[in-house]
């Protein structure tokens, strides 16, 4: 979804897309230096600062426009095995995995009013899913269910968190509208202390913290922003009691609104179709144009659903997966646009120049193809450079959808294109862009999602482990984890996450793995009657070590990269460094959880039990 995940079937190339060849062909060191030069237009020296989240006088951004308003309850009192953070996808597959492991004795905390994490907050028009249902849906045999369409959309994935709620029990279980205020580990009884802003508290033998990959929204920090005296809002807190209309668009109380949306990245990819179809005006402003490719959503076939053998979703992850991370297996059971793009690995560090000139030549013609289809579907010439990407293919993440292009040829939509700059700067009355003011009734901020901030900046509350040492100050340095799920200093506290953890384009891989992971390890740790468990500094420098193993090639990737969010706006240094996912398969990264859970005896970590004298 946004930030999420948009969807598609074909990659867009000139090979998969209709073939038509751009008028001219640059060479390599042309589109090189082409990248360069646009890529230079865009780097800020502020970095990740340029962005600003929903708090001070931007706190009215953040107001959950889903729930009623008022909401009370009476203040919890609860010992429990475990305390979960978060109710998006990690962690309810935690809770999940804790009932199959027969742990009943847990709660579940959010901020939301209901399960789905980023698909709770995410409602805008046209919001869906960019990786195939039947590989991003999670545990779709055990649910019994069947998505309706090969790219869901996000109706039906919110519902389908709503149906995980039910069918492992967890709505009984869960505070909603509830944010940690505290979290604290108490040495003297080995237990973390919970307090949440509810006034609940809660005593529990493990916290899991699933905070969520797409789960902190951000403004960018534009002159004046806080100026403007029309109506505004964030597209992951939708107004529809302003547009009118719902999530497949009827947004008739736009009719005779001038409206402006500012990012176009993956959300503005699914909402701009929406809004041209509604606004009387659309002024879409750009700094980096999307790379577009071909979606070609279908129906779920009955009679291949039908077909369908047990394990059937587990082998087609897998397959997924590998393909996504360059493994070139022999089938493609997904044939989209991620499978035909990311097979060959354009990011690794080739052997020698002539296999990386030929790595090179793969992305180039990727994006060529890519291009080529804006030639083809935009009928303003001016419009159609204005939108073509110059960047590789993995610098961003690339986007599918059919209806995005077409909207820039309605005669009520004008792309805004800032030349990398930016916007300069919102006045009262609308957008400045060089010279020129852009009146505009309404503004929306389409601009994602904070991933490379600090964690705790992230979570909204900042844990403090043994001596009432935080995790800010412990990571001060930048994080240091062990699979990214635990963490010196803070007993048994687990983390699933990005940070130092496994990472895919389909998020739910690497999250599945994690939290499966992470409930076995507090199973073990019950049944073994171990009190306390926390890495030792040298495992999680090993740890590290592969992980900065794995980064060298993306790095060099990134490095030619235009600024974004994968390549931390173009910044980074060895604390960012240490923040970083590992970046190996996503099948590798579950391969090494599940070979240190089956070594039987917790290597890299210390553990005290039940049966120690406590000093």
């Amino acid at each position: 979804m946004a930030h999420h995940e948009p969807g598609t079937e074909d990659s867009g190339t000139s090979e998969s897309g209709s073939g038509r060849s751009v008028a001219h062909s640059p060479s390599p060191a042309e589109l090189k230096e082409k990248y360069r030069l646009e890529r230079e237009k865009r780097l800020r020296p502020e970095g990740i600062g340029q962005y600003v989240d929903f708090s001070g006088v931007y706190s009215d951004f953040d107001t959950d426009p889903y729930v009623e308003p008022g909401f009370t309850r009476d203040a919890v009192v609860d010992e429990v095995d475990v305390v979960i953070v978060g109710g998006g996808f990690g962690g309810m597959l935690a809770a999940a995995n804790l009932r199959k492991a027969g742990i009943n004795n847990f709660r579940i905390i959010d901020k939301a009013g209901d399960f789905g994490g980023t698909w709770y907050w995410n409602r805008y028009p046209g919001a869906a899913c960019d990786v195939e249902s039947y590989v991003y849906l999670p545990l779709l045999e055990e649910t019994g269910y069947m998505p309706t369409e090969k790219y869901a959309k996000a109706p039906e994935i919110f519902a389908y968190c709503q149906l995980l709620g039910r069918t492992f029990d967890l709505y009984d279980v869960a505070l909603f509208q509830t944010e940690v205020a505290d979290a604290a580990w108490d040495d003297a009884s080995d237990r973390w202390l919970v307090t949440t802003n509810r006034d609940d508290q809660l005593t529990a033998r493990f916290v899991v913290i699933a905070g969520g990959v797409l789960h902190k929204a951000k403004l960018p920090g534009i002159a004046g922003i806080e100026t403007f005296a029309g109506h505004n809002f964030h597209t992951s807190r939708w107004d529809y009691d302003y547009t009118g209309g719902g999530p497949t668009g009827g947004m008739d109380k736009l009719a005779d609104k001038r409206v402006g949306i500012i990012g176009t990245g993956a959300t503005a990819v699914q909402v701009v179709p929406r809004l041209a179809e509604s606004a009387g005006e659309l002024f879409v402003f750009q700094r980096t144009p999307a790379a577009v490719g071909v979606r070609n959503n279908m129906p779920t076939d009955p009679d291949w659903a039908a077909s369908l053998q047990p394990g059937w979703q587990e082998e087609r992850i897998r397959n997924f997966t590998a393909l996504a991370a360059g493994d070139q297996p022999d089938e493609d059971l997904v044939g989209d646009g991620w499978t035909a793009m990311l097979r060959i690995d354009t990011r690794r560090r080739a052997p020698n120049k002539e296999a990386q000139a030929e790595l090179d030549a793969i992305d180039f013609a990727n994006m060529e193809g890519i291009r080529a289809r804006v030639d083809e579907v935009i009928d303003d010439p001016a419009i159609a450079e204005a939108l073509k990407p110059w960047y590789g293919q993995s610098c961003k993440r690339p986007c599918f959808h059919d209806e995005y292009l077409p909207s820039f040829n309605r005669p009520n939509v004008t792309l805004v294109d800032t030349e990398g700059r930016g916007v300069d700067r919102i006045t009262p009355a609308g957008v400045v862009v060089g010279d020129v003011e852009y009146p505009v009734d309404c503004l929306i901020y389409a601009s994602g999602f904070e991933v490379t901030t600090d964690y705790t900046h992230r979570l909204g509350f900042d844990p403090r482990g043994r001596d009432g040492v935080s995790l800010s100050e412990a990571w001060a340095e930048g994080p240091s984890t062990l699979h990214g799920v635990l963490t010196r200093g803070f007993p048994n506290m687990l983390m699933i996450s990005t940070v130092q953890g496994g990472q895919n384009v389909n998020f739910l891989s690497p999250i599945t793995a994690t939290a499966r992971h992470v409930a076995q390890v507090i199973k073990a740790c019950l049944d073994g009657g171990v009190q306390a468990i926390e890495p030792t500094v040298e495992a999680q420098e090993e740890w590290f070590g592969a992980i900065l193993t794995e980064l060298d090639a993306t790095w060099r990737y990134n490095a030619a990269c235009t600024p974004g969010y994968l390549n931390n706006e173009g910044g980074g240094d060895m604390r960012s460094a240490r923040g970083a996912a590992y970046m190996g398969s996503a099948l590798n990264f579950s391969d090494i959880l599940d070979r240190w859970r089956s070594s039987g005896d917790f290597p890299g970590v210390e553990v005290s039990r039940t049966d120690a004298v406590k000093g």
